[in-house]
């Protein structure tokens, strides 16, 4: 009888991210409490693969085409048809789609500084408002 394998993948997608000077210079996931990860990395098969072809931008829409086995160069859309097959739209040839992040910009020292790239997390039904 052969034995049956459970695989889980993490995707750490922006753990890596940029050094920030809030965290000493440190990047979230050098200066994050990892005990999981740090035993996980000690008992477990680890793995590493390049998710974003060269050219392509380092988002999460093209390194999880990759993930699931669909070549980037053949597949990708960029994000906007990708959310929109995910709400149900059904797109045809030629049309086009766009999306959008809605934001806070706060105002200091005549300098607009983004505050939340979520826009507070606003409902559906507020952002529908705002943009229709």
């Amino acid at each position: 009888m052969s034995e049956k394998y459970k695989y889980i993948i993490l995707l750490g997608d922006g753990m890596a991210d940029e050094p920030l000077d809030e965290l000493e210079g440190k990047t979230p996931l050098m200066a994050a409490a990892t005990p999981h990860f740090d035993l996980l990395a000690k008992t477990a098969e680890l793995g590493t693969a390049v998710t974003v072809p060269e050219g392509y931008p380092a988002g999460s829409d093209v390194a999880n085409l990759s993930v699931f086995g669909y070549a980037p160069e053949k597949y990708y859309t960029g994000r906007a048809p990708l959310e929109a097959a995910s709400m149900g739209l059904e797109l045809g040839p030629d049309d086009v789609v766009f999306r959008c992040n809605l934001v806070n910009i706060l105002q200091y020292q005549m300098r607009g500084f983004m505050h939340d790239f979520s826009a507070g997390h606003i409902s559906t039904a507020d952002a529908h408002e705002i943009i229709a």
